[in-house]
C-alpha cells in the first residue's frame, strides 16, 4: 500500500489553511499545521485525528520572525514524510501607501514573500532529489491589479505568482509540481486582522468553495489556478500577450521612439 505524503500547511489555524487541512485529512493525508495560534491548531488537530484517523502535528510559528521560519525550514528539510507544502500564511493591509509605516510594510513582505520563498527553498532540493513532491503557493488576483490600491499587498502577491511560475519551470522537469492559487476576495479572518470591515466589500467566495476549486486544479496539475476567473481564455490571452512582449524585446539597442532625433 502506498503511503500518502504528509502535508505541511502554513496559516493553518483558520480560513484557507484550516480548510486545506480538513480537505487533505479527509483524503487520508497526515498533516503538520503551522501558525501562531497554538490553541486553535490544537483544537483543529484533535478534531481531524478523531474524524480522519490521521496523524496531525502542531508546529507553532510566527513566520514574520526569522527564528520561527528557521524552525519550519528545518522540519521541511529533515522530515522526509512531508511531500506537500502549502504556503498559505499571509496578511492583508489597510489604508493607502502613504499611511503605511516601515514596520507594517516589513511584516507584509516578511510573511507574504520572504517566508514562502524560504520554505519552498528549504524543501525543493529534497523534492527534486526524490523526483516527487508538490509546492502550493497561495497568491491573489490583486497581484494583477494595482488599481485596487493595495500596493504592498498586491506587489507581494505578484511576487508569489512570479516565484511559482519560475519554480514550475525549474522543478517540473525534476518531477516536482508547483501550483499558484489566485483567489479573489474570500470570506476569512484576513480582513478583520487588517482592520478592514468585510461588510464594506463586495460579495466574496466561501472559503470551502475556494479550497475545493483549488484542489480541483491541484488534481489536474494546473500551474496556475484562478478559481474566480470564469473565462479561462482570459488567462491564456494574458500569457500569450506576455510571450509576445518578450519576443519584441531586443536588448542590443533602444527602441526607435527613445532615440535622439
Amino acid at each position: 500500500m502506498t503511503t500518502l505524503p504528509t502535508v505541511l500547511i502554513t496559516g493553518a489555524s483558520s480560513g484557507i489553511g484550516a480548510t486545506y487541512a480538513r480537505r487533505f485529512a479527509s483524503r487520508g493525508h497526515d498533516l503538520v499545521l503551522v501558525a501562531r495560534d497554538q490553541a486553535r491548531m490544537e483544537n483543529l488537530a484533535a478534531r481531524l485525528r478523531e474524524e480522519g484517523n490521521v496523524r496531525v502535528d502542531v508546529l507553532p510559528a510566527d513566520l514574520t520572525q526569522a527564528a520561527d521560519v528557521a524552525r519550519v525550514e528545518q522540519r521541511l528539510r529533515e522530515d522526509e514524510r512531508i511531500g506537500i507544502l502549502v504556503n498559505n500564511a499571509g496578511m492583508a493591509q489597510s489604508g493607502g501607501f502613504v499611511q503605511q509605516d516601515g514596520a507594517a510594510i516589513e511584516r507584509v513582505i516578511a510573511l507574504n514573500t520572504t517566508a514562502p520563498t524560504r520554505l519552498a527553498a528549504a524543501v525543493a532540493p529534497r523534492f527534486a532529489q526524490a523526483g516527487s513532491g508538490a509546492i502550493v503557493n497561495i497568491g491573489s488576483v490583486v497581484g494583477f491589479a494595482p488599481e485596487f490600491g493595495m500596493s504592498v499587498y498586491g506587489a507581494s502577491k505578484a511576487f508569489v505568482l512570479f516565484l511559482s511560475q519560475g519554480l514550475h519551470l525549474e522543478l517540473s522537469p525534476k518531477g516536482v509540481y508547483v501550483q499558484a492559487v489566485l483567489p479573489a476576495g474570500t470570506r476569512t479572518e484576513i480582513w478583520q486582522r487588517a482592520g478592514i470591515d468585510a461588510a464594506t466589500l463586495p460579495p466574496m467566495m466561501d472559503v470551502e468553495e475556494l479550497v475545493d476549486a483549488a484542489l480541483g486544479g491541484f488534481d489536474r496539475r494546473e500551474a496556475v489556478t484562478i478559481p474566480p476567473l470564469h473565462v479561462a481564455a482570459r488567462w491564456d490571452a494574458l500569457e500569450g500577450a506576455r510571450q509576445g512582449l518578450l519576443a519584441d524585446i531586443r536588448q542590443e539597442q533602444a527602441a526607435e521612439r527613445y532615440r535622439a532625433r
